[in-house]
C-alpha cells in the first residue's frame, strides 16, 4: 500500500498522526478488509480501536450491511445473551415478546465487539459457535438459527494471561486473534501528540467561539514528554480544559503542567510496579519471562566466548600471546573469583582495591608445568592430546516445556490434574501438550 494511500484513509475516517506504527496498523486493516477473516485489535483504552473497525468494515463487500458497536464490558452478565442472541417469548422474567439478538439484525453487516475479555464464559461458548458454523440459538429457544456476520473484536487487556488465571477460552482466543492488528499507545506516537493537540483546540475554538489555543516550544515538549496514560481521549480533555478555562490564548509549560496529573509524569527508565513487574518509561510491561530470556541468552553468549578463549588457548599460544589473549578478554572474568596462588609464577588480572575487593590472579600454559624443565612445546603438545568434548546447551522452549510437564508428572505420580495446577496451565492445556510431545503414555 502506498503512503497517498494510507493518508486517503487516514482523511476519510479522520485520523491524525504520522507515526511508522499507526501507518502499519492502518495498512493491515486496509489488507484485511476485502476478506471475511476475524480480527482482533489489541491496544489501550482511549487509543482509537474503534475506528479501526470501522476501516474494516468500510472497506469491505459488507459495507452496504449493518454495523453495530457493542462494549461487552457495559452489558450485564445476565442479559448479555438475550442482547447478542435474541431471546423467545416468556424464556425469562420480562420477556414480554420475542426480540432478535444483535447477530440476527447485523446479517450480512460487521459486529464489533469491544472489550471482549469482560465477556462471561457462557457467552464465550455461544460465540465460538457462531464463529465456527455460523449457528446461534435464541435464549429460551431450541431452534438453530444461522447468521452471516464478521466479527471484529477489541480488547486492552492480554488476553492471554486471562487465558492463563481461566478467565477466557483457549480455542476462543486462537479463534478471534486469526489477524491480530495493534494500535499504539499515545505515548509512542512522538509529534503526533502535538498534531492531535492542535486539531482538538480548533475544533473546541470553534464549538465555543473562542481564540485556538496555542502552546510556546517549552510547552510542546512538556506534551509530549508526558505519558498520556488515558492516550488519546485523555489528551482531548485536556485540550477542552484549556480552551474553555485558559484566559491566556498561548500556554507555557508552567501552566500546562497545572492540567497534567503531576503522578503521570515519570519519565524514569525503568519502573517497577508493586507487584514486581518492570516497565520502561512509555509503561511497556516486562514480564519476568521476558527478564529470564535475556539473563539466559547473555549466559549463554558468555559461555560461548569462554569456549572458545579456552579452545585458543589449548591451540598453543606462547606466552606473551596467551597473556594478550586473556588482557583482551578480561570482560570475561569480571564476576569470577579465583583463590589466589602464592607461587612465583602468579600474575594479577585484577589488582586490589577498595572498590574492587581483593585481587585475581590468573596462571599462563607455563605455570602449570610439572617442573621447571618440562619442555613448553611438549606441555601444549600433551593438551592438544587430550580429546575435548563440547556440549551445546539447548536454549529450546520446546524442550524445556517437555522437560518440565515431565518433571511435574514424576513428582505427582503420573496424576495430570495435580500436575496441570503445579504447572499453571489447565488440565486440556496439559492434555494437548502431552499429545504434541508424544508423552500421552507417561
Amino acid at each position: 500500500m502506498t503512503p497517498s494511500e494510507i493518508q486517503s484513509i487516514k482523511q476519510r475516517f479522520g485520523i491524525i498522526g504520522n507515526a511508522p506504527s499507526l501507518n502499519y496498523a492502518i495498512q493491515v486493516a486496509a489488507q484485511v478488509a476485502p476478506t471475511d477473516m476475524t480480527v482482533l485489535i489489541t491496544g489501550e483504552s482511549g487509543s482509537g480501536k474503534e475506528s479501526f473497525s470501522k476501516i474494516i468494515h468500510a472497506l469491505s463487500p459488507r459495507k452496504h450491511g449493518q454495523f453495530i458497536a457493542i462494549n461487552c464490558g457495559a452489558i450485564p452478565e445476565g442479559t448479555i445473551d438475550s442482547e447478542l442472541f435474541g431471546h423467545e417469548k416468556g424464556s425469562f422474567t420480562g420477556a414480554q415478546e420475542a426480540r432478535k439478538g444483535y447477530f440476527e439484525v447485523t446479517n450480512g453487516g460487521t459486529i464489533f465487539l469491544d472489550e471482549i475479555g469482560e465477556m462471561p464464559l457462557g457467552t464465550q461458548a455461544r460465540l465460538l459457535r457462531v464463529l465456527e458454523n455460523g449457528e446461534f440459538i435464541r435464549v429460551g429457544s431450541s431452534k438453530v438459527q444461522k447468521t452471516d456476520v464478521r466479527v471484529v473484536a477489541a480488547t486492552n487487556v492480554n488476553l492471554l494471561d486471562a487465558v492463563r488465571e481461566g478467565r477466557f477460552r483457549e480455542d476462543l482466543y486462537y479463534r478471534l486473534n486469526t489477524v491480530p492488528i495493534s494500535v499504539p499507545p499515545l505515548r509512542e506516537r512522538g509529534d503526533d501528540i502535538y498534531l492531535l493537540f492542535r486539531k482538538f483546540a480548533t475544533d473546541f475554538a470553534d464549538r465555543y467561539r473562542v481564540k485556538p489555543i496555542s502552546l510556546t516550544s517549552d510547552a510542546v515538549q512538556e506534551l509530549q514528554r508526558f505519558r498520556f496514560p488515558g492516550n488519546i481521549r485523555q489528551l482531548k480533555n485536556v485540550a477542552e480544559q484549556m480552551s474553555v478555562l485558559e484566559t491566556e490564548r498561548e500556554v507555557d509549560s508552567r501552566r500546562l503542567r497545572s492540567y497534567l496529573p503531576a503522578d503521570q509524569s515519570s519519565r524514569l527508565p525503568m519502573l517497577v510496579s508493586a507487584a514486581g513487574s518492570a516497565t520502561d518509561g512509555a509503561g511497556n510491561a516486562y514480564s519476568e519471562r521476558d527478564l529470564l530470556y535475556k539473563v539466559l541468552f547473555d549466559m549463554r553468549r558468555d559461555m560461548t566466548d569462554l569456549k572458545k578463549l579456552v579452545l585458543d588457548l589449548a591451540a598453543g599460544q606462547r606466552p606473551q600471546e596467551t597473556q594478550e589473549l586473556l588482557r583482551q578478554n578480561s570482560h570475561l572474568f569480571n564476576n569470577l573469583s579465583v583463590a589466589p596462588y602464592d607461587g612465583p609464577a602468579a600474575r594479577p588480572l585484577r589488582p586490589a582495591s577498595p572498590e574492587t575487593g581483593p585481587a585475581e590472579y590468573i596462571l599462563s600454559p607455563r605455570d602449570l608445568s610439572m617442573d621447571d624443565t618440562t619442555d613448553y612445546e611438549e606441555e601444549v603438545q600433551r593438551v592438544e592430546d587430550i580429546p575435548h568434548e563440547t556440549e551445546e546447551e539447548t536454549l529450546s522452549l520446546e524442550a524445556k516445556e517437555k522437560e518440565m510437564i515431565i518433571k511435574a508428572l514424576k513428582k505427582h505420580n503420573n496424576k495430570r490434574k495435580y500436575a496441570a495446577h503445579d504447572l499453571g496451565i489447565s488440565e486440556r492445556t496439559l492434555y494437548r501438550k502431552l499429545k504434541q510431545y508424544d508423552l500421552e503414555q507417561a
